[in-house]
């Protein structure tokens, strides 16, 4: 649902209400949006994933790739 900025102020208990029992929730103010969800909603997206380098150690094997260099020559620029 997307809500007026007033509307939000004013009916804060009704817009956390259905947050929690609908999910997230739209508040409009002159065209600039932001989104209400819920604290566990919020959790599940802010979940922390690997780190680059653990991202990049446990990748699948490049062994048998061709990663050899083109003798081609360099493009004009």
């Amino acid at each position: 649902m997307t809500w007026k900025l007033a509307d939000a102020k004013n009916r804060l208990s009704e817009l956390v209400n259905k947050t929690l029992s609908e999910g997230p929730q739209t508040i409009n103010r002159s065209g600039d949006e932001v989104v209400v969800i819920s604290k566990s909603e919020y959790l599940k997206l802010k979940a922390e994933g690997p780190s680059f380098t653990e991202f990049l150690m446990h990748n699948p094997s490049l062994e048998g790739a061709d990663l050899s260099r083109t003798s081609a020559p360099m493009r004009k620029v």
